[in-house]
């Protein structure tokens, strides 16, 4: 983001191989033990099969609005567990996570993309806030059955 702002969004930024790519994350931008990866790379091909905790997506963050916040302290042995919880409490009780609207259950796009870690289902999506939802929206989803619509704000995250 720093090399390239000001941005809107970082989608803007549209440094990765290819004709039809957008975004910065196919470009092979760090070097682990030699091997040049990608932000993909990272969250798909080494952070999700190797750990298979669905709260990963409540650590990584994509710089855009609709993501889950960043935490105030960096992950270590001592406080993942503690941190991946607190990230999946907060991002689930925020609009950007998961509300209730006009009847139906609107949530961010980061489960639908990424369903099969939420247990491959939107009666597994709901299921997984229902984990970690409070007040009003755990009542509201201990009943909801009338499928999920998504949204993702790209716009970029400047706080």
């Amino acid at each position: 983001i720093l090399d390239h702002y000001p941005v809107k969004s970082i989608m803007d930024i549209d440094i990765s191989p290819g004709l039809f790519s957008n975004g910065p994350w196919d470009a092979k931008l760090l070097t682990i033990e030699g091997e040049k990866v990608s932000l993909n790379d990272i969250e798909h091909r080494i952070l999700r099969p190797i750990f298979r905790d669905n709260r990963l997506h409540y650590a990584l963050n994509c710089a855009s609005l609709g993501c889950p916040n960043l935490q105030p302290k960096a992950y270590t042995a001592a406080n993942t567990e503690e941190l991946l919880g607190a990230g999946a409490r907060a991002y689930i009780n925020s609009p950007r996570g998961a509300r209730m609207e006009k009847g139906s259950l609107l949530v961010s796009s980061i489960y639908k993309w990424f369903q099969v870690d939420f247990g491959g289902s939107e009666e597994g999506v709901v299921k997984h806030l229902l984990q970690y939802a409070e007040g009003g929206l755990a009542d509201a989803l201990k009943t909801y059955r009338n499928g999920l619509r998504d949204d993702y704000d790209w716009s970029l995250n400047e706080e």
